[in-house]
């Protein structure tokens, strides 16, 4: 029952030998860092530059708190090892087991990411509105939210697919494709926790 083909494909007759799907993964996720690139130096371009200059990071950025989030993202990726590991060994009770941790890591990321958002529109009076600062801030973490939830979407759909029968190569493929994915999410946080959380607050 837990048996699967082997989730690595045979080579396509391309130029590159890699399946195409694969290759328009890595060509996407090139294209998203350009793109979270572009928001980042947006953010570091205008920081400091707001005209009403309160509320500023420092008195608003929660550290400890979205430390925590930071963690359990991270936390996510290790999930996410463990349930493409489980999957190229075929065991798929196994694979579900993980893939469905990821996903909740990254639906308690989102959790976190809500709550903070609502804090600062109630307590701080912070919005997309109010300053640089917030337009800035609300629309690199905003994007980053929609991309993490996305793949949580992927992620659930990859663990009901698990239940139509044994995984394919495609299947497993698909698996790989979703790992890159979330990794790469992962990634972008903590260059825009370090940017954003560490280092502004430091710097206000």
């Amino acid at each position: 029952m837990q048996h699967t083909s082997a989730i690595e494909p045979a080579p396509e007759a391309t130029t590159t030998g890699i399946n195409h799907r694969k290759m328009l993964i890595w060509v996407f996720l090139g294209s998203e860092c350009m793109f979270f690139a572009s928001l980042i130096a947006t953010y570091l371009i205008y920081y400091g530059r707001s005209a009403a200059g309160t509320p500023t990071p420092a008195e608003v950025l929660d550290i400890p708190t979205t430390s925590v989030s930071t963690f359990v993202l991270l936390m996510s990726s290790l999930m996410m090892v463990l349930a493409y590991s489980s999957i190229a060994k075929g065991n798929v009770r196994n694979f579900r087991i993980w893939i469905i941790c990821t996903a909740l890591l990254g639906a308690t990321f989102l959790g976190f990411q809500i709550f903070e958002f609502r804090d600062f529109a109630v307590h701080s009076g912070l919005t997309p509105k109010t300053n640089l600062f917030g337009s800035t801030f609300f629309t690199l973490t905003g994007f980053h939210g929609a991309h993490v939830t996305v793949g949580v979407i992927w992620l659930v759909s990859l663990f009901g697919y698990s239940f139509k029968g044994d995984l394919t190569k495609e299947g497993g493929l698909s698996v790989d494709m979703a790992a890159l994915y979330w990794h790469f999410v992962d990634v972008v946080w903590i260059v825009i926790f370090t940017v954003i959380y560490l280092i502004g607050v430091t710097n206000g």
